[in-house]
This record gives C-alpha cells, sequence and structure tokens, in this order.
C-alpha cells in the first residue's frame, strides 16, 4: 500500500473511532472569507533556497496554505493528502497553483526532512514546504490566524486565495478530496 492509500486508511480509521469528529475539534468544516497580509520574512524552502515570504504569497496564481510539520501523524498527512490529490488532478499543470505548507517545527524540519516528506507525498513543483527562525515562523501564522504555542495541538487549517481580489477562503477542519477540491474550484474562478 502506498503512502496515500495509508493516510486514506489511517483517515477511516480515525473516522471509525471518532465519528462525531476529533476531539481536538469539532466535526465538520467551518469556511469563512478573510483578509490577510503576508509578513515580509525571508523563509527557507525543501530546497535550502531562501524565499520572501510576502512575494509568493502575491503570486498571480492561486495560492493554498496550510501549517504542518514533518513528524507529525494526525492533521499534516491528511492535509497533505489533499495537496498530492490536487497536484495529481492538475497533472503536468500542477505548477499552474501554488501550495505552500509553513513548518511549525523549524527546530526540526531542516530542508532535509522536508524534501523527504515531500517525496512521500510524490510533490510535484509548485508546493514548497517552508521553514525559518522561530520568530519568523510565528510571524506567519500569527498573520493567518494560525499561531498555536505547541505544535501538538495545531489547527486543521486550510486557506485559499485566488490571484483575483486577494481574499483567503479560511477552511477550518478535515476536508475530504470532494470538499478541497470543491473549494478551490471556488476561490480560483475567474
Amino acid at each position: 500500500m502506498g503512502q496515500i492509500g495509508r493516510v486514506v486508511a489511517l483517515a477511516c480509521l480515525l473516522a471509525a473511532f471518532f465519528p462525531q469528529g476529533a476531539p481536538a475539534f469539532d466535526a465538520g468544516v467551518k469556511r469563512s472569507v478573510e483578509n490577510y497580509t503576508a509578513p515580509d520574512v525571508v523563509l527557507v524552502n525543501q530546497d535550502g533556497r531562501k524565499v520572501r515570504f510576502k512575494e509568493l504569497m502575491a503570486s498571480s496564481k492561486p495560492v493554498v496554505l496550510d501549517f504542518i510539520y514533518g513528524t507529525c501523524t494526525t492533521i499534516c498527512p491528511v492535509l497533505s493528502a489533499g495537496y498530492s490529490n490536487l497536484q495529481q488532478k492538475f497533472g503536468t499543470d500542477s505548477a499552474k497553483v501554488q501550495l505552500v505548507s509553513v513548518s511549525i517545527d523549524p527546530e526540526n524540519d531542516t530542508p532535509k526532512v522536508m524534501r523527504e516528506y515531500l517525496k512521500r507525498y510524490r510533490a510535484r513543483p509548485g508546493w514548497d514546504f517552508l521553514t525559518g527562525s522561530r520568530a519568523d515562523v510565528d510571524k506567519v501564522m500569527r498573520a493567518y490566524s494560525a499561531y498555536v504555542p505547541n505544535k501538538m495541538s495545531h489547527y486543521p487549517l486550510t486557506l485559499i486565495r485566488n490571484g483575483r481580489d486577494g481574499k483567503w477562503i479560511r477552511l477550518y477542519g478535515l476536508l475530504s478530496t470532494a470538499e478541497f477540491m470543491a473549494e478551490f474550484e471556488k476561490a480560483s474562478k475567474p
């Protein structure tokens, strides 16, 4: 069974044990439309390349943002499976959307760890996993109302921005692949 198959099996197992949703958060997805201002910080991607976060978020193409860490075994694999499925849907055009995962564990998520993580999910061009100093990562998390003091209590959060108006769709909760695709399609329509 491949990595994606294991993630799907894990999600099914979690659903069986927690039919009303995992105890840390309510079942269902809470959706809102938000305005966020990306902080002007320099982070490092999985290839060790410096990235100006604010410029990456200002992309003219749709941007999807989440906050994960490389050793997570709960929420992160489900969020990353959604990214992987979206890239598979786009196929060779996967770089038409900018997927960004920001590490909430910068002390341990080195470029090597992040590269290996992306490899497990068969990431294609267009998906960047970013890390940086604790102070810079915290600035990014606070800017998107995603800050948690402890990585073990992080949110199941996905943010989608289109290139038209800069508005962000904030999705709090674990989305099925179909829900994620539908939200992405709505947010990226001209």
